[in-house]
């Protein structure tokens, strides 16, 4: 799973398009459309504050870290992780 972005679902709770996104904060549709469809692996500071302004909202609202059941990170000896383990 790892980070969702939640744009769809607050847009819609608020009855807003896309379009209404763009012109409220001047982000392109291109890019709301990407954030809206969860195709970007990247997102602009600058993005995040506006979108989260427009929307009257806070980042977690927007974006959401969702375990995965595959890990990817390695402890600090260089060992893989297991489900459950911290990275202390």
């Amino acid at each position: 799973m790892g980070i969702r972005i939640l744009l769809s679902t607050r847009l819609g709770e608020r009855k807003w398009t896309k379009a209404d996104l763009s012109r409220a904060t001047g982000i392109r549709p291109s890019t709301i459309g990407d954030l809206y469809n969860e195709f970007s692996d990247r997102i602009n500071l600058e993005y995040l504050d506006l979108i989260c302004e427009a929307l009257d909202c806070a980042i977690g609202d927007v974006l959401v870290y969702e375990p995965s059941p595959v890990l990817r990170t390695k402890t600090k000896n260089g060992n893989p992780r297991t489900p459950g383990e911290k990275n202390a």
